[in-house]
């Protein structure tokens, strides 16, 4: 049996997991992009190894941050483990808001057309050479709607939209709607969803907890051992910390500029969970404590 539980960031997913996952005889399933990543605890909201300790935890922490890690391996490495908790009688509880990963598991992976090995390399030498603004350029004429969804910094998208241009002529944007379409969740799932202004009340105080932890010298750690990746340089609150780091802005600068990037994310995550038919919104308030929302998911999914 599966079970999905979405939220945006900073929604109380882990908290409300922990108590959902006793009550459901589940263990939990990673289903967040960045926390595969070893090293990256702190600015990735990890489960700490208390909460770990409290029900098994899986897909976490599957490489290094300098290395890249594919939709199709996230997807080998969740059946393996649901095969594992099948065998001993447990449930899977999903937990995350990377809606990619959860629109995968639930209707397969979206593959877009094959890319020759020697164009992918063409255009990352370009991306090297420091061709951003011209690749970008290509990707506004041919496919607006996807340079219009594209943050500055995200060189991995950016490379495949532009291939997709140049093998087939047609904008990744429209491969996406016709594998996107709007198929209702079959499945049971539920998504924590908060009042905006509450939301950014929460990501400004989980940032600066985060920086009180120790993001800046955890940062620092992985920069100064593997290094970082492209996609987990993207990672919100390690991107700019990394510009302070790297470019010398201002650190109250790269604090007010996660902040503000976390809160896009939430608006972003809120929508998408939003167009999915058949799941379950769940409004959060303050007060509100994890155990009860825990039963409350819990009694509607068992009833």
């Amino acid at each position: 049996m599966r079970y999905f539980l979405l939220g945006p960031t900073a929604s109380g997913k882990t908290e409300v997991s922990l108590e959902l996952a006793e009550k459901l005889n589940a263990e939990i399933f990673s289903m967040d992009s960045m926390l595969v990543y070893r090293g990256m605890n702190i600015g990735t909201a990890k489960p700490t190894a208390a909460e770990q300790a409290k029900v098994p935890h899986h897909l976490l922490d599957l490489v290094s941050p300098s290395e890249e890690f594919s939709v199709a391996k996230y997807l080998e490495e969740a059946h393996k483990a649901e095969m594992d908790v099948r065998s001993r009688d447990k449930a899977a509880l999903y937990v995350g808001g990377t809606g990619l990963y959860f629109k995968s598991l639930l209707f397969g992976l979206f593959d877009g057309p094959p890319i020759p090995g020697a164009l992918r390399t063409e255009l990352e030498e370009q991306l090297a050479n420091g061709n951003r603004s011209d690749l970008r350029e290509e990707l506004r004429r041919g496919d607006p709607d996807l340079y219009g969804r594209l943050h500055e910094n995200d060189d991995k998208r950016l490379l495949r939209g532009v291939e997709t241009l140049r093998v087939t002529g047609q904008p990744l944007s429209e491969w996406q709607e016709q594998w996107k379409g709007h198929r209702p969740v079959e499945e049971p799932a539920a998504a924590l969803i908060w009042d905006r202004s509450q939301a950014h009340n929460r990501v400004e105080g989980r940032f600066g907890a985060m920086m009180e932890e120790g993001l800046l010298e955890e940062t620092r750690k992985i920069l100064d051992g593997s290094g970082f990746g492209r996609s987990a340089r993207q990672a919100i609150g390690y991107r700019q910390v990394l510009e302070h780091l790297e470019e010398d802005i201002p650190l109250s600068e790269a604090t007010l500029k996660s902040i503000t990037a976390t809160r896009r994310l939430i608006r972003r995550q809120t929508t998408w969970i939003r167009n999915f038919p058949g799941i379950q919104l769940i409004p959060m308030k303050v007060g509100i404590s994890a155990q009860d929302v825990g039963t409350k998911i819990a009694n509607f999914w068992l009833s």
